[in-house]
C-alpha cells in the first residue's frame, strides 16, 4: 500500500527511530512501511493518523485495490 510516512516524518525532522517510539513500534516496523514492505494493522495506522494529525486517507493509498482504467479514463 503506498503511503507518505517518509514525507511526513522528514517534513517534521523526526527520524526513523523517533517516529517508531511516538508509534510504540520498533524502528525495523517504520522502515518496512515507509518501503511498502509491510501494511499496517489498522489500529496501527490509527496511531500513525493520530500521531500526524491526518486523516487515514491522506497517509495511505491503496492503489493496488483500485479498478484499472484506460488511458482515457474508461474501465477496460
Amino acid at each position: 500500500m503506498r503511503n507518505r510516512l517518509r514525507v511526513l516524518r522528514a517534513e517534521r525532522g523526526w527520524t526513523q527511530e523517533e517516529l517508531a517510539r511516538r508509534l510504540g513500534v520498533s524502528r525495523q516496523a517504520v522502515i518496512a512501511i515507509e518501503n511498502e514492505k509491510y501494511d499496517p494493522s489498522l489500529a496501527l495506522a490509527f496511531r500513525i493518523a493520530r500521531v500526524f494529525a491526518e486523516p487515514i486517507e491522506r497517509l495511505f493509498d491503496d492503489a493496488a485495490s483500485a479498478p484499472s482504467t484506460t488511458t482515457d479514463g474508461r474501465s477496460p
